[in-house]
């Protein structure tokens, strides 16, 4: 169980007491993920998180700021994803009064210099081109490119070029005034922390201004072009495919058994895609299947670096492994092996406070409940063998199939004939 208080003006602190151990862990996340964003700002989300850390009342310049962390041995951090942004300090437990400082000032009074966005614009461009040059982190864009389409769900975080280098001020202070108001603002804190002693510090440094969040993301929109395989042609020496479906979303009843189901596919090194697709056919060097999951939708895919010569063998051969499990049933002794795998990976992940943390505050912040390890662990165990080909069944449509594809091709009509069931 963990604690929660709601204030006057709407800002939550949930508080999850870790046992045994010196660290806490406070994270800020606020609903004002990219896919709040339209075209004139695709980019700004992720651009705002940078610029928090460039200085604000009391830690005037990022120097300042991680001095002030650095000082004490402690960790930092943000991140932007399409539903929420994060801010994360962890620190050994005597310097929590250094973190909710650190996180207050530049929540609440960073100051946008004009100047120090023109320079974060050049440091976000080498990001950017960063990723560009980084084909097994870039395919899973362009793979939700060409499920969503052109949507706030189908465009990168990091933005386009015109964005990133014409944003000014006052895009950053609006977007802030819109979405960073403390309604819609989760604080969580977890590891060795008292709640009411922290209560106390919270509203001694957390002076929101009084505004309400202003509007919410769209819900997702079918995309209704047919386009089904997006070629980035770039010369590779090793050719990268993601190849999956749409999924469900993250409160579907079958949310836990597409998990599984993943596991079971290319979860682990004992997996199918594995052991069929990389040691038995030598045709991938690495290779996984997850799933995303988002408030209202998701995908589950197969990522694949292949061989430039075998990339059509290594497609045919996934596709194979997806089909098998339609007609098959998965036995009840893999099924046990995938789910005591992933509770044994959420047992070792939930051991840090930062991990913690962020599983309470994003439950909390997207949907207002509590999420627990032992919740998590009910749900995995409640997944059965019917369940998993329901969703083989209701997920593996060729009709709903699509391809991202990263190498030295140019033929997109190559590829288009291997999605086949």
């Amino acid at each position: 169980m963990y604690q929660k208080t709601t204030l006057p003006n709407g800002l939550r602190v949930v508080t999850k007491k870790l046992e045994n151990t010196k660290a806490v862990t406070v994270l800020i996340l606020v609903g004002a993920g990219s896919r709040y964003e339209v075209p004139r700002i695709n980019g700004l989300s992720h651009f705002l998180e940078h610029m928090f850390f460039k200085g604000a009342q009391k830690y005037k310049n990022t120097k300042e700021v991680s001095e002030a962390i650095d000082g004490v041995g402690g960790d930092f951090n943000a991140f932007t994803g399409k539903e929420y942004a994060g801010y994360y300090v962890k620190v050994a437990d005597q310097h929590l009064d250094t973190a909710l400082d650190v996180l207050a000032d530049m929540l609440i009074h960073s100051k946008f210099d004009p100047a120090e966005i023109d320079k974060e614009r050049g440091v976000i461009m080498e990001e950017y081109n960063m990723y560009q040059d980084t084909p097994m982190h870039q395919i899973g864009w362009d793979f939700e490119r060409l499920l969503y389409g052109d949507q706030p769900m189908g465009w990168d975080q990091v933005g386009t070029k015109e964005v990133i280098m014409s944003v000014k001020q006052e895009d950053f202070k609006d977007y802030q005034k819109k979405l960073y108001s403390p309604d819609n603002t989760v604080i969580s804190v977890s590891g060795n922390v008292d709640h009411k002693a922290l209560m106390e510090k919270i509203e001694a440094l957390f002076h929101f201004e009084d505004t309400k969040k202003a509007f919410a993301f769209d819900a997702i929109k079918k995309n209704e072009n047919p386009q089904k395989i997006y070629l980035r042609t770039k010369k590779t020496e090793q050719a990268h495919v993601l190849i999956g479906f749409p999924s469900y979303d993250e409160q579907h009843p079958m949310h836990y058994a597409a998990k599984i189901l993943a596991i079971v596919l290319g979860g682990n090194m004992s997996s199918r895609m594995f052991l069929s697709v990389r040691e038995a056919q030598g045709l991938a060097y690495y290779i996984s299947t997850s799933t995303d999951d988002y408030t209202d939708t998701g995908s589950f895919t197969t990522n694949a670096g292949v061989s430039l010569d075998g990339i059509d063998k290594a497609i045919v051969a996934i596709i194979d492994e997806y089909k098998k499990v339609i007609g098959e049933p998965v036995d009840a002794k893999e099924i046990k092996k995938a789910k005591d795998y992933l509770k044994g990976k959420l047992v070792l992940r939930l051991e840090d406070s930062e991990e913690y943390a962020h599983l309470v505050g994003k439950y909390e912040l997207l949907y207002g409940k509590e999420q627990s390890l032992e919740k998590l662990m009910e749900q995995v165990d409640k997944v059965t063998v019917e369940q998993l080909q329901q969703v083989a069944k209701d997920l593996f449509k060729e009709e709903e199939l699509y391809l991202a594809v990263i190498g030295p091709y140019e033929d997109e009509e190559r590829f288009k004939k291997l999605l086949k069931f």
